[in-house]
């Protein structure tokens, strides 16, 4: 089955960089500061390390997360170890120069490709070339979700027939039954391929969201689904009331994970975005301080081309909400049209 991922055409987008700089843990922090896709305490060493040529520091966090099956963290530590490495690559070829099988390395240079060639103006010869290291890093540990996330991706860039999706689909939630990276990936083929059936992806993610634990990520699912319909402006209206349970699930869901911790930021901003959508003023600050300091450049970057300071102007309106005047109404919505490939 993971010969067959030669054949497909992957999409990922990589989470930029911080644009202000990455504090240590438990360094003092002002009220008003604010810390665009900062990565988190253990994340932190080991781009520092990269930019000094040293991959061992990845390569001890990477194998850490599969040896404790910390799948969700090893999917957003590799994708920002790609992005780190489409500019400073070079302790990465090191990496693969002293380890050329090592499954770490061979999936973060499989995340580097995808994103490489899904930029360049020769996309699809270079996608083509791409499939072999998905293959090789979907073999270097059979027990790993991540791989099959990317060949998701692939399916969908591909717009791969629904039997080869769903192929790839079984062999993923063997792996990890509630993965987030790969029902993320679902969902965005379901968008894609069924575009404009709101209701298909939001009954995809109400189901693995009622069979995943109560703590795990899937439960921010349905919100996923609700923010692809709030920013298509396609296909049939979906009720007010699924709006508001999706968001419920995942306002549930947020006070079970740490608080002002860059981990669940980037579930935290998408919360936020879809409760201003909502007009949810009250519960939208309440997710402001459970996020304390950390945007995120998604969703931002879906409708504004500087992320921090719609986060930043958006975060305005919603404590001018939450003020004494119970009266007062935004300015604007601070929404917009999402841009193409990212539901």
């Amino acid at each position: 089955m993971v010969g067959t991922m030669a054949m497909q055409l992957p999409f990922i987008r990589p989470s930029r960089m911080a644009r202000t700089s990455p504090h240590l843990a438990g360094e003092p922090r002002t009220d008003d500061e604010v810390l665009l896709d900062a990565p988190d305490a253990r994340l932190s060493p080991a781009l520092v390390a990269a930019a000094r040529g040293d991959h061992g520091p990845a390569a001890g966090l990477l194998l850490a997360t599969r040896a404790a099956s910390e799948w969700e963290r090893r999917d957003r530590y590799v994708t920002r170890l790609a992005a780190f490495a489409r500019s400073r690559p070079e302790w990465l070829d090191a990496w693969l120069a002293t380890a050329p099988q090592d499954p770490d390395a061979l999936l973060v240079r499989a995340q580097l490709a995808v994103d490489r060639a899904w930029r360049s103006p020769a996309r699809a010869e270079l996608l083509r070339e791409v499939s072999p290291l998905i293959t090789a890093a979907a073999r270097g540990d059979q027990r790993d979700p991540v791989p099959w996330r990317l060949a998701l991706d692939h399916a969908r860039g591909a717009q791969a027939g629904h039997t080869y999706f769903e192929e790839l689909w079984e062999a993923a939630v063997r792996r990890a039954p509630h993965h987030y990276g790969c029902h993320v990936a679902a969902l965005r083929y379901l968008a894609t391929y069924w575009h404009g059936s709101h209701h298909e992806c939001f009954d995809f993610a109400d189901r693995a969201a009622q069979d995943a634990p109560p703590g795990a990520l899937v439960q921010a699912l349905p919100l996923r689904a609700a923010f692809g319909y709030l920013t298509d402006g396609c296909g049939p209206e979906v009720s007010r009331e699924r709006l508001d349970a999706a968001v419920d699930r995942a306002i549930a869901l947020s006070p079970r994970l740490p608080a002002a911790d860059p981990w669940p930021a980037r579930m935290r901003n998408l919360l936020i975005f879809v409760l201003v959508r909502l007009e949810r003023w009250q519960d939208a600050g309440e997710q402001l301080r459970l996020n304390g300091p950390y945007a995120t450049s998604f969703p931002w970057d879906q409708v504004s081309d500087d992320p921090l300071g719609h986060f930043l102007r958006v975060r305005d309106d919603i404590r001018a909400a939450t003020a004494a005047d119970p009266s007062w109404h935004p300015r604007s919505e601070r929404g917009g049209r999402v841009r193409p490939g990212d539901h």
